[in-house]
């Protein structure tokens, strides 16, 4: 930051963003915390001495330059940063010069599009999605990708490295969400080809605790093997941390980057077709693991 910043507003204390945020707020940055569940943002103020509640943007103390967003998509980011229904927004309240740093997993066209209207009013944005998960999150380990202005990114690095274990500035503004959607298509898609492998393989007749052990140690290989297969499905838990419908919206961002460029994406359409309507079959959310039931055709409790 202008120098390393020890007071920031946190805004989106879900899953993610209260983990995160009590984990700043463990390493003694003052943290101002906004969510749209009054209950969330009530028991952060309760378990985190001095943090301070906001009922709204234009709560945040003057002298606070440094914004974190960890939100649940690119609506609800513009939302934030623009203001909406007469509410104001951080481009009302945030002093020129400013940083907003957004974590979500925001479309990438959208970011930088944000980020052009936050330049006419002289306040910076990075993006930094994460990747790694609640457990993570709690322990700041994340990984996280790093979009924007080397100085901007600069600014921010301080607070980044708190929450990450790595922190890498891969790009332009924009970069990280794009870099973010592209790492979750791939992993939809490998759990997809995992799992549809591990079904043949039941089928045939072969062990899958002592295949997944095989495959670790060959070219397939991937994140669904390497610990998604024996501590959630195998185990029948099927609680990773990270939904279903979150998996279908990023797999959606990712088909979006690839029509904005021009990239047709083989197996794009079936990723959002499978993705996509499982994610729209269920109310409530539910763990994306469960995706290996559902191409199972087995029943879900």
């Amino acid at each position: 930051m202008a120098a390393s910043a020890t007071r920031v507003g946190f805004i989106g204390l879900g899953a993610m963003g209260y983990p995160m945020a009590s984990v700043l707020h463990s390493a003694g940055i003052s943290v101002e915390v906004l969510d749209r569940s009054e209950d969330l943002s009530n028991n952060f103020v309760e378990e985190h001495a001095q943090a301070r509640r906001l009922r709204s943007v234009s709560d945040l103390s003057e002298d606070i330059e440094t914004v974190i967003l960890m939100l649940p998509d690119s609506k609800a980011v513009d939302a934030v940063v623009l203001g909406t229904d007469g509410m104001k927004g951080l481009v009302d309240v945030l002093p020129p010069s400013a940083l907003i740093i957004d974590m979500s997993s925001s479309n990438p066209v959208r970011t930088r599009e944000l980020a052009e209207r936050l330049k006419a009013r002289q306040i910076h944005l990075v993006d930094a999605p994460v990747s790694g998960g609640v457990k993570k999150a709690a322990s700041g380990s994340l990984a996280v990708m790093v979009g924007g202005e080397p100085e901007q990114v600069q600014r921010a690095t301080s607070l980044l490295n708190l929450m990450g274990g790595s922190v890498t500035h891969v790009g332009s503004v924009g970069c990280g969400h794009a870099l973010k959607a592209l790492n979750n298509y791939i992993a939809a898609v490998s759990f997809v080809s995992a799992a549809e492998a591990l079904l043949v393989a039941e089928r045939f007749g072969l062990d899958l605790s002592l295949m997944t052990d095989v495959l670790n140690q060959s070219s397939g290989k991937n994140s669904t093997t390497d610990y998604k297969v024996k501590q959630f499905i195998l185990s029948g838990t099927f609680n990773s941390g990270f939904s279903l419908q979150l998996m279908a919206k990023d797999v959606g961002i990712a088909l979006d980057l690839a029509r904005s460029t021009g990239q047709p994406l083989q197996l794009g359409d079936q990723m959002g077709k499978l993705w996509g309507g499982a994610a729209a079959s269920f109310k409530q959310s539910i763990d994306h693991t469960v995706m290996y039931k559902l191409i199972a055709g087995r029943e879900i409790r």
